[in-house]
């Protein structure tokens, strides 16, 4: 039966109602600022009214919940622009750094330094016995293989900064998914019997799963999503089971997460491999599975899956970019050293080398062709004095007895090379060929003139015979082996200039007897510029200019750059759009909330309203009694 006292406990609920309106609406002031903060709604609620013979009456209100406003189908676009942006962002960035090794546009750089070089060649070629130039020439050529060398140098460091990075995104992924397992666990233990909800839990839950979609891309699966029509027209939220996945991958799985494994013990480079821990402890390769957000990016800047033979990234593109100057540099390497070994000298020795003495040399790990080279002696006066010709086929190998298809077997054998009848004037009457380990521990091939004809000022020169007018129709077998070399090294770190030549620049041989006026090595090595010459870099192959296949490169980063920082650009338009919308939802908007707080205070003036009237009431009975 409603009473007086009812009256003012009526006056009391509104008192209540509009203190804890009043309290929500300064909370959602106060962390206006705070990331992923989520504004809050009071939710009011008739109180059970009491019956009378007039019919129910009444009871005063109650606060039925406090509730975010958050819209779930919002929220999930958010996470995924958020992955897109911070995936396009790192990249762009990472590839204008790149972009920087390659000045080539304002007119310096490793074109620059190569035209420089072929000028100075050309300049050789026309005063071929003046010892400045030759100086000049180790000079150009100096600062040549140091720019290569110094490139890339950079681009493998960008490329280490990839792996380092790569590290420390997946360690902070695995103190998150540690952190979102707690919480995981924390939310469903303080909304046990839906009494209420774990607001300011689900909105540190909500920035953690942002934080992991814009570091790997993860995606977060709940259960049934509900909707808060009394909050908001567009308010949704999902609850029920929850798990969080990257590309099929179950990282977190309610209250237990499943930590992601990076190591590089079983890489020769130190490349960080990445693998998804099953609950056997088996790894399981997950590289290829990283497509989104940083890491992903991270990944496809670096590469992904390692080479187990070559401890490398398989794919990436900075490692192209790192396979495409090694196979600049060495397409420049071995096309000058073949060139060079036409140079008269008394010895030739070549890198180190790891093929097999009797294995098939076109079928090896060096680039040597089927055709054939040509040996040639030259006495004191420059005058050629014997000639052979060595085939080189499909089967043909190293090391053989004499006589046999072998390199060694062609070039001891007993053969009447001048056919002038005299046993003492062949090629294997002034040469030597030496393929085994030396006293340094190092195999190499070694090409010498006997000690009896070198002291009668005999010399020799390897000449690769074309098939066309092309010099990569020849066998390139000095090239590949880097006999009678200009260039020392077989990539862009370790390109240098013969260390020999280094030294005493007065040593380079322009000519291909030796003789005073001769420039024909001068005149091949200045027409090379302009010969075509295949670059194999993995599965792809270029036929090319040794000045094309550096544009080849620098177009590549050109134009690998501008299309990120365009895709970048319209990411971050779709962010903005998708950001603000999420913010129109979630975000405290501070003029709102001061009506609402005016709102409230007008709510708790009348509900005290109430409370004094009814005092006044009780005054009057009092009053009456008395």
């Amino acid at each position: 039966m409603p009473s007086i006292f009812n009256s003012l406990s009526i006056g009391y609920s509104g008192l209540n109602a509009a203190q804890v309106g009043i309290n929500t609406t300064g909370n959602n002031i106060t962390n206006a600022e705070v990331e992923g903060y989520t504004r809050k709604r009071v939710i009011q609620a008739a109180q059970t009214p009491l019956f009378s013979g007039a019919g129910n009456v009444g009871n005063g209100t109650q606060i039925a919940d406090i509730q975010r406003v958050f819209d779930n189908f919002v929220f999930d676009r958010y996470t995924n622009i958020s992955a897109d942006k911070e995936y396009t962002e790192f990249t762009a960035q990472t590839l204008e750094e790149l972009s920087t090794y390659f000045p080539e546009i304002d007119g310096v750089g490793i074109k620059a330094d190569l035209t420089g070089y072929y000028n100075m060649w050309q300049t050789l070629a026309d005063n071929p016995d003046n010892d400045a130039i030759k100086v000049a020439l180790i000079q150009q050529t100096d600062t040549l293989t140091k720019h290569i060398a110094q490139t890339q140098a950079q681009v493998t460091g960008l490329q280490e900064n990839m792996n380092n990075q790569l590290e420390v995104n997946i360690n902070q992924v695995n103190t998150i998914i540690k952190e979102l397992a707690s919480l995981n666990t924390s939310i469903d233990s303080a909304e046990a019997g839906d009494v209420y909800t774990a607001n300011d839990l689900r909105d540190r839950r909500n920035v953690l799963e942002r934080d992991l979609s814009r570091l790997i891309g993860a995606k977060t699966n709940r259960g049934q999503l509900e909707a808060n029509i009394e909050v908001d027209s567009n308010s949704n939220t999902k609850t029920g089971s929850y798990t969080l996945s990257v590309n099929g991958f179950n990282i977190v799985d309610s209250g237990t997460y499943h930590p992601i494994s990076i190591s590089n013990a079983n890489t020769k480079n130190g490349f960080y491999q990445v693998s998804y821990e099953r609950q056997d402890g088996v790894l399981i390769p997950m590289e290829e599975s990283l497509t989104g957000g940083k890491i992903g990016a991270i990944l496809d800047l670096r590469g992904g899956a390692i080479d187990s033979t070559t401890g490398v990234p398989l794919d990436g593109t900075i490692q192209k970019v790192v396979a495409q100057m090694d196979a600049f540099a060495k397409g420049l390497i071995e096309a000058t050293n073949n060139l060079y070994a036409s140079a008269s000298t008394t010895n030739m020795n070549s890198n180190t080398q790891t093929v097999n003495p009797t294995s098939a040399l076109v079928s090896s790990d060096l680039n040597i062709n089927e055709g054939a080279f040509d040996l040639i002696v030259f006495d004191i006066d420059g005058n050629e004095v014997a000639r052979r010709s060595i085939n080189i086929d499909a089967v043909t190998s190293m090391s053989g007895v004499i006589n046999s298809n072998s390199i060694e077997g062609q070039i001891l054998a007993n053969k009447d090379d001048n056919n002038d009848g005299n046993a003492n004037d062949n090629i294997d009457d002034f040469l030597t060929f030496n393929f085994q380990q030396s006293s340094d521990g190092i195999t190499r091939v070694e090409l010498s003139m006997k000690a009896l004809s070198e002291s009668r000022g005999y010399t020799f020169s390897l000449e690769d015979t074309l098939t066309t007018p092309s010099y990569s129709s020849g066998t390139n077998f000095a090239g590949a082996l880097g006999l009678g070399r200009f260039f020392d090294g077989d990539n862009a770190s370790n390109i240098n200039i013969n260390s020999s030549l280094k030294d005493n620049p007065t040593d380079i041989t322009v000519g291909a007897s030796g003789t005073a006026g001769d420039n024909r090595v001068a005149l091949s090595m200045m027409q090379q510029q302009f010969e075509s010459y295949t670059f194999e870099v993995g599965t792809d192959s270029y036929d090319s200019t040794i000045y094309g296949m550096f544009d080849i490169i620098a177009t590549f980063v050109g134009i690998t750059t501008n299309a990120a920082i365009s895709k970048n650009e319209t990411t971050s338009v779709q962010y903005s759009a998708v950001e603000l919308e999420y913010f129109s939802v979630s975000k405290v908007s501070i003029d709102e909330e001061l009506t609402n707080l005016i709102k409230y205070q007008t709510a708790y003036g009348a509900a005290a309203k109430i409370i004094t009237t009814i005092d006044q009431m009780m005054q009057t009975l009092l009053g009456i009694k008395q």
